[in-house]
């Protein structure tokens, strides 16, 4: 009989270079519910090197290609080399697509984006180090969960017209100093300025995140030029520094603009075209990596702290330099959960009987460390 192989991530990275920009689409079961999401891979990926992965998250109504074509990242992802993922929302009684973030808690969509980020991170060189939320409306309250519930996973947000309920935000759990943008019309007559139906004042949440951060109250105001004049709407930005661990926030306040994405070429009522929504994204993102902002490294394939084989009854052997407590967890290609287990040794066998790819995840503590794996 052959003994079995396993190739790592520095392995296979070949296998997953893309010669051209792609726009996939996946799926796979989380919580019962079969969910869907585009992708787009840039040419200039290679699966050398890990690269950032941006969640573009639709509104309430819309759906992944609305939100791709909407607010386009792809021009951005093709020269700074990042991947950029466009999930779905569920279908509400309405058929309408949306994210679960009013604590109704009838959708798992916080697992859903967690799964997504390991499913993509089993077949791309992810820089666990490196991933953002984005969002427009819903989408943009979609980022304030991960912020506040999936923090050891993400490393900054930004939110196009989206808010937080109050509610909400009172059991935030966000657990390091955590990067925040926010961009909102005064006029927006979606999700209002002022707050109400449970939501705060767009001054009060970006203050509660100044506070969070420990930045400074006093930000510096600047007014982005009007180089259009005729959109009926001006903006001004205003940043507060000084936040721990390096941590800003950052607030355009879009004066007479309405629930629109700034510098989209879909005009949709008062749509500011003074700026670049997703090019000031990008500009805040950048600046950040989850590690800087927890003082724990975020370890990725690259340099993962445990190296993997495979014998010849197809278990994995996972060998670590000490002995200590740890759970180890493996995915499937398509994000579910295989296997888990605890080990307190420095060796652990998890049994693998289908040939394929899988993500190894470790949690040692606060500390998560992941590897993609080919089992034959």
């Amino acid at each position: 009989m052959r003994t079995r192989s396993v190739l790592t991530a520095a392995s296979i990275a070949f296998a997953f270079t893309c010669a051209n920009a792609q726009t996939t689409t996946g799926s796979f079961m989380h919580g019962g519910v079969l969910r869907d999401y585009r992708l787009y891979v840039p040419a200039i990926y290679n699966g050398a090197t890990p690269v950032p992965l941006i969640f573009n998250l639709h509104g309430y109504t819309s759906d992944a290609v609305q939100q791709e074509f909407y607010a386009d990242f792809r021009p951005i992802a093709d020269t700074a080399n990042f991947i950029l993922v466009h999930p779905n929302g569920t279908l509400d009684p309405l058929g309408n697509r949306f994210w679960d973030t009013f604590g109704a808690g009838t959708v798992d969509d916080l697992g859903f984006l967690t799964a997504l980020i390991d499913t993509l991170s089993a077949h791309y060189n992810i820089d666990a180090d490196r991933v953002y939320s984005t969002g427009m409306s819903n989408g943009g309250f979609m980022s304030y969960d991960l912020a506040c519930f999936r923090s050891t996973r993400i490393a900054a947000i930004a939110s196009v017209t989206g808010n937080m309920l109050a509610s909400r935000l009172a059991s935030c759990a966000a657990v390091h100093p955590t990067p925040v943008m926010q961009i909102h019309g005064t006029a927006d007559p979606t999700v209002n300025y002022n707050g109400g139906s449970g939501m705060l004042p767009i001054e009060d949440l970006v203050t509660h995140w100044v506070q969070f951060n420990n930045c400074s109250p006093t930000p510096t105001i600047t007014q982005v030029p009007d180089i259009n004049t005729t959109d009926g709407c001006t903006a001004e930005h205003r940043v507060y520094t000084g936040g721990d661990a390096g941590s800003t926030v950052e607030f355009y306040k879009i004066i007479g603009g309405e629930h629109t994405w700034p510098g989209s070429p879909v005009v949709i009522g008062v749509t500011n075209q003074d700026f670049s929504a997703r090019v000031e994204i990008w500009r805040f993102f950048r600046q950040y990596r989850l590690s800087a902002l927890t003082g724990i490294e975020v370890a990725t394939s690259a340099r993962s702290p445990f190296t993997i084989t495979q014998d010849i009854a197809g278990d994995l052997v996972i060998r670590f330099s000490s002995s200590r407590d740890r759970m180890i967890t493996l995915f499937g290609a398509t994000g579910q959960m295989v296997a888990q287990q605890r080990s307190a040794t420095d060796l652990a066998h998890v049994a693998v009987r289908t040939p394929g790819v899988y993500l190894v995840s470790v949690l040692e503590g606060d500390k998560r460390s992941t590897q993609r794996v080919v089992c034959f």
